[in-house]
């Protein structure tokens, strides 16, 4: 007997990936609903060889469900994951509502899946930032080998992590600059993200970070270690699809690169493609549709203490939101709910 999956926003970008990947993987499920808004009550949307029609999320009896998965954004989820949640289903939620409230496990199985035991408490389990995941996922083989003190991460971040709006810009705008009239302005973002990088994403907070660079700091600290320093600067590049991230690591104890690389090599969720030529590492266009976490430019930093340095690339669709949703449901699966 397999479960009842709920996959709720089964339209957007994230819901539609959810649904592509809990078919690949062949999760066990003997029904999968998906919810959509009013708006997009019947869209048709796939599920491996099934077409599914989308049902109305207001009203929806979420009773005899096992899990659902939600990516609807914050406020929907607000209203309701506590309903889901309350008659029965666990939620697993992409959006950053539950992320912060210490009674509700923020997972990434590679890391720290003992946390699950925590879905009891409020029946609902957070899915992390995306610049987070694939972080983290390289993060934590180091950390047990070496202990780390700090993290400083600049990251690239591309357009679909702002959803379909995002892409639609960059796309319009790309096609704008050779079309004389055809100029598209800022909408989504602050700023032209075609052939541009800009500084900002989320509103800033008082004290000058970005909502993004703060997410990354609280949830790295929730889900690796409290103990664990971290600052980062998150830019929007015009890339579709994968985040990279350069990351600078200080280590309590002395970690050689070769070591790392060994270390890397084998930790779960990671590919290192390591060589030192040109092109001997990996660009956000080659992770695209893979559920790897890519470490690459692995290299010491003589200037400081213990220090590494090293690339970290990450289909932000995938491993940065529904793989990850995805491999939450199946540890929920395994450990908890354990159906034949």
């Amino acid at each position: 007997m397999g479960y009842k999956v709920v996959v709720a926003g089964a339209t957007g970008n994230v819901g539609r990936e959810m649904l592509s990947i809990l078919a690949e993987r062949q999760f066990p499920a003997d029904e999968v609903v998906a919810l959509a808004s009013r708006r997009s009550l019947g869209t048709e949307v796939s599920f491996g060889d099934k077409t599914l029609k989308t049902k109305d999320i207001d009203g929806f009896d979420f009773t005899g469900y096992d899990m659902a998965l939600f990516a609807i954004g914050s406020d929907a989820t607000k209203k309701y994951a506590p309903i889901a949640a309350s008659q029965g289903c666990v939620v697993i939620d992409n959006s950053s509502l539950y992320r912060y409230d210490p009674q509700i496990p923020l997972i990434v199985p590679e890391v720290n899946a003992d946390a699950i035991e925590g879905y009891r408490n409020k029946m609902i389990i957070a899915n992390p930032n995306c610049s987070t995941a694939q972080m983290v996922v390289a993060l934590k083989p180091l950390h047990d080998r070496a202990r780390i003190r700090r993290v400083v991460v600049s990251t690239y971040q591309s357009v679909s992590g702002a959803g379909k709006e995002g892409m639609d810009e960059l796309w319009s705008q790309t096609k704008g600059m050779y079309v004389p009239g055809q100029e598209v302005e800022p909408k989504k973002f602050q700023r032209q993200i075609a052939f541009n990088v800009i500084p900002q994403i989320d509103v800033f907070m008082e004290d000058g970070q970005t909502k993004e660079e703060w997410k990354m700091v609280a949830e790295t600290k929730k889900i690796l270690d409290p103990s664990v320093k971290v600052t980062a600067t998150c830019v929007r590049v015009p890339v579709f699809v994968g985040h990279s991230e350069s990351i600078n690591i200080e280590f309590e104890d002395f970690l050689d690169e070769d070591e790392a690389r060994d270390i890397l090599r084998e930790a779960p969720g990671v590919l290192v493609i390591d060589k030192r030529e040109p092109g001997g590492y990996v660009t956000p266009i080659e992770s695209a549709g893979e559920d790897a976490t890519y470490v690459s430019r692995i290299r010491q930093d003589q200037t400081v203490e213990n220090g590494l340095n090293l690339w970290c690339v990450s289909d932000n669709l995938r491993k940065g939101a529904a793989l990850n949703a995805v491999q939450i449901a199946e540890l929920l699966g395994n450990r908890i709910l354990k159906k034949a």
